[in-house]
């Protein structure tokens, strides 16, 4: 795979499934898949104490040069 792929998903999210499935399909060791424990998915739109940033911004400067 030419370029990264990060999905984030919250753990109780419904749509998880989504997620992980589009990842085992990716190929290449450029991609990550964070799973937010406790998370739904609308959490991960504005509750600033469960969006990982700390793993984004990891990923982020990884692979953005």
């Amino acid at each position: 795979m030419r370029n990264a792929v990060l999905i984030v998903h919250g753990e109780k999210a419904h749509s998880r499934y989504m997620g992980e499935d589009t990842f085992k399909k990716l190929k290449g060791d450029n991609k990550q898949l964070i799973i937010v424990s406790g998370a739904t998915h609308t959490d991960l739109y504005d509750q600033m104490d469960k969006i990982p940033f700390d793993r984004i911004t990891e990923f982020l400067n990884k692979y953005l040069k």
